[in-house]
């Protein structure tokens, strides 16, 4: 298992915990949803990238892309850190580690 799977299933994880929290601090059904869904496609396509299948670490960056665009707006409108900012730094740092993957392979 390389760094770029490692950072997919952490931010994956980390984002399906932050939408469940949201739901349970704020009642949020958006939040749950949404967090479940991304959460689980990012998990889901590291483990078809651990299983071999090339396509699942750019799977997740996209995602993971997706997610840092929409946090750092969010982050910019309510200027609040938690959860907008920490989530954009982890996604960034995250996304960095899949780039790396991607296009410097073993």
């Amino acid at each position: 298992m390389n760094l770029g799977i490692i950072a997919a299933f952490s931010y994956g994880i980390l984002v399906l915990f932050g939408g469940i929290i949201g739901y349970i601090q704020v009642k949020s059904k958006v939040s749950l949803i949404s967090g479940t869904i991304s959460g689980l496609s990012i998990i889901i396509a590291a483990y078809c990238q651990l299983q071999g299948l090339t396509w699942g670490l750019t799977l997740a960056g996209f995602i993971t892309g997706f997610l840092v665009i929409f946090f750092a707006f969010r982050f910019a409108k309510t200027r609040k850190f938690m959860p907008a900012g920490l989530m954009v730094i982890f996604g960034v740092l995250a996304l960095v580690i899949m780039v790396n993957q991607i296009f410097s392979p073993q």
